[in-house]
């Protein structure tokens, strides 16, 4: 179950990354509801999977979710970069991610 709300925690922090990126495009009001709806979902999951894996593995993992992810958001719906050296080292985050679980 822990790591299940550590990956909810890591969506909601690409979630909350996006719906700033939107605020910083149109300031509205709905922006600024999804991000801190988004990165307050992401806090709230990160401390339920804190109380079961150490934190140093679950920090590690859900910052890697979220910059994996967020990197991934902006080449789909902003338009960055798919240089394939990106692509390299997302995989290289995500595969550091899944090797915590295989050692926790």
């Amino acid at each position: 179950m822990a790591w299940f709300s550590l990956l909810v925690a890591g969506i909601c922090e690409m979630l909350g990354v996006a719906a700033m990126n939107m605020l910083n495009r149109r300031r509205n009001w709905q922006s600024v509801l999804l991000m801190v709806l988004a990165f307050g979902g992401s806090f709230l999951f990160m401390s339920l999977t804190m109380k079961t894996l150490p934190m140093g593995t679950a920090y590690a993992v859900w910052t890697g979710i979220g910059a994996a992810g967020g990197t991934i958001l902006g080449m789909i719906f902003y338009g960055e970069s798919k240089d394939w050296r990106r692509i390299v080292f997302i995989t290289m985050i995500l595969g550091a991610a899944v090797g915590l679980k295989l050692v926790s």
